[in-house]
């Protein structure tokens, strides 16, 4: 695999599955690729086995790659594995080998991973909600107004991607592309990228603390607690003025649980 280990990575997201938060990235090949790593903590499976398993197999080793992933500690050497590959990956290991209460998560990674992944680098979409495809069929203001701004997206999109295709300036055109995304998301009353990532460290850290007690994973309770308290649905569309206020909240949390007055985040 020296052809695809030998790849640039040009853009890295954190997706937000069912209240598993996934590293995703966008290779210089325009390939999508998941961090393996964060694939088998998620499932509760062991990362060196499932390594050597994709790469003893000659149509997955063909998806697989080692490069850096950015982290708050800087850059880290990363197994990632190719979005169209996953359902291939996962259907290969049986739902009776993992635990009970891992089986319903594996069966949801293996229909659904792969789109999701590949959507938040297609669309911007950077969370799974199972609820949110129901609340569409609503009749409501909300929702209206949704629906267009999707289509004048969506329509923009394929205006662009036309134009460009004629002039023959794909990257320029892109940038357009997604200038105009961001000033119909209005993305700067949101957290950072940056503060975003701050959030996301805290809340492993309390959740890695907790599950050190009950033997659990409890990263999708302190998720949960956070979208609660601060009446969101996604850590990255907290407001940007109550950032501290977030991490202030987390702060008290990890000391309260560790005792500790150093913090890992």
């Amino acid at each position: 695999m020296s052809d695809s280990q030998a790849l640039s990575l040009v853009e890295q997201k954190q997706v937000e599955f069912y209240g598993d938060e996934l590293t995703a990235v966008k290779a210089e090949d325009g390939q999508i690729y998941v961090s393996v790593r964060h694939m088998c903590d998620a499932l509760g499976l062991n990362i060196q086995a499932q390594s050597r398993r994709i790469q003893r197999q000659e149509v997955l080793a063909d998806g697989f790659m080692v490069a850096k992933m950015a982290t708050i500690k800087g850059e880290r050497p990363a197994a990632w594995l190719r979005t169209d590959m996953i359902p291939l990956w996962l259907t290969g290991i049986s739902v009776k080998s993992v635990k009970e209460e891992i089986q319903p998560k594996l069966k949801r990674f293996q229909k659904e991973a792969a789109k999701v992944l590949w959507e938040a680098f297609q669309e911007g979409r950077l969370t799974a909600d199972p609820t949110f495809d129901e609340l569409l069929a609503a009749d409501s203001d909300a929702v209206q107004a949704y629906q267009i701004a999707t289509a004048v997206v969506k329509l923009a999109r394929q205006q662009i991607l036309m134009e460009a295709r004629l002039a023959g300036r794909i990257d320029d055109h892109e940038r357009r592309l997604e200038q105009i995304e961001a000033a119909l998301g209005d993305p700067g009353r949101f957290v950072t990228p940056s503060q975003a990532m701050q959030v996301s460290q805290a809340i492993k850290a309390v959740a890695l603390e907790i599950g050190k007690k009950t033997g659990r994973n409890e990263h999708g309770a302190v998720y949960g607690q956070l979208y609660r308290r601060f009446e969101v649905t996604s850590y990255k569309q907290l407001p940007e003025e109550r950032f501290q206020e977030v991490m202030d909240w987390l702060t008290d949390w990890y000391k309260r649980q560790t005792g500790a007055d150093s913090l890992p985040f």
